[in-house]
């Protein structure tokens, strides 16, 4: 059934491009904020604050000349876009820091570029559907959809290459230095993140997942694909004939809990053997699992809660948007 209906709206969207005359181009950008198993924040992590943005063909089904309107109620809309879904809870934040932030000792960190296509299905509401279209006037729409997301979450774990000799030391006041605090080592050298998101979080099974051993459950590897359902709404300006913009604000739902690589418990040592049996690789899924060494002591009795497993992910998106429309005669069903 639901093939049949996938082939019906493309056969539907077919005919109508035929008949089209107009499109709109646009290009959106805004701010994201992701909302997941991360944050030092109670309810939406809003220090997780990003980039985002859009290119969007809309009003393609409309034909002007047919219907005697300039934009239609119902339209459908293509969108091709990025986001950038970023967090790391050992960042200050609000004048806080070290052990006075929530999620501190976890101290769990990571960076998905986020590239997705999605349709979207818009109702707008005009004042005056039929209203001259030199005039200039203001609508509001809400959509909703689906899409398909690609991105791989990565952290910044090290300061240069992938080695434990340059793996980070998060001291409890907040600062970073090259030895653990309390080693008996000294203080170290005190440095700063390099930013450099080096190390792909789903290639070392955090959680365990896919562990080949029978005889120890865990989860699936999951995939760097991804299906979202954008909801939203905003409002457009209409300028002129040819330029509009908006102000949108998108709610982005997915069915999975994986965009930053947390979802349910700590691996136990147990299975990162299973997974990396060489006492090298070993040791660095545990580093790359517990980046503060404090969240799990490797053992599936008393490994730490990691995340919530009974929320997905998700982020929102705030954004403007400039669209210009363009215009192109062509000989077809409703041709001249």
């Amino acid at each position: 059934m639901k093939r049949i209906f996938l082939v019906l709206l493309i056969c539907a969207s077919s005919s109508a491009l035929f008949a089209q005359r107009t499109a709109n181009i646009s290009y959106s950008g805004g701010v994201v904020n992701y909302v997941g198993d991360l944050g030092n924040e109670k309810n939406i992590p809003y220090s997780s604050a990003n980039l985002g943005s859009a290119i969007t063909i809309r009003d393609f089904l409309n034909n002007p000349k047919r219907s005697g309107t300039r934009y239609s109620v119902f339209d459908l809309q293509m969108r091709f876009s990025w986001h950038r879904l970023q967090y790391d809870e050992t960042e200050a934040m609000g004048g806080k820091e070290g052990l006075d932030l929530r999620n501190y000792r976890r101290g769990i960190g990571f960076r998905n570029d986020l590239f997705g296509v999605e349709t979207d299905f818009t109702y707008n509401f005009f004042p005056n559907l039929f209203a001259p279209l030199s005039k200039p006037k203001f609508s509001f729409f809400f959509l909703a959809g689906v899409g398909v997301f690609y991105g791989q979450p990565k952290a910044d774990l090290f300061n240069g290459n992938q080695s434990l000799d340059n793996r980070y030391h998060n001291w409890s006041d907040g600062s970073i230095h090259t030895v653990a605090e309390n080693s008996g080592r000294g203080e170290g050298e005190v440095i700063q993140k390099d930013g450099v998101y080096e190390t792909n979080l789903r290639d070392w099974r955090t959680e365990g997942q896919g562990t080949n051993n029978p005889e120890i459950k865990s989860s699936k590897i999951y995939s760097n694909i991804n299906v979202g359902f954008p909801f939203g709404g905003g409002v457009r300006y209409y300028f002129s004939k040819l330029l509009t913009f908006s102000a949108e604000f998108n709610y982005y739902y997915f069915l999975t809990d994986y965009l930053d690589d947390v979802s349910d418990r700590y691996a136990t040592y147990e299975e990162l053997r299973a997974s990396f049996p060489d006492e090298a690789s070993f040791e660095m899924a545990k580093y790359i699992s517990d980046p503060t060494g404090q969240g799990t002591y490797g053992f599936q009795k008393t490994a730490s809660r990691r995340g919530n497993p009974d929320v997905n992910d998700s982020f929102t998106f705030l954004s403007l948007e400039a669209s210009y429309k363009i215009t192109w005669k062509k000989r077809g069903i409703y041709g001249q």
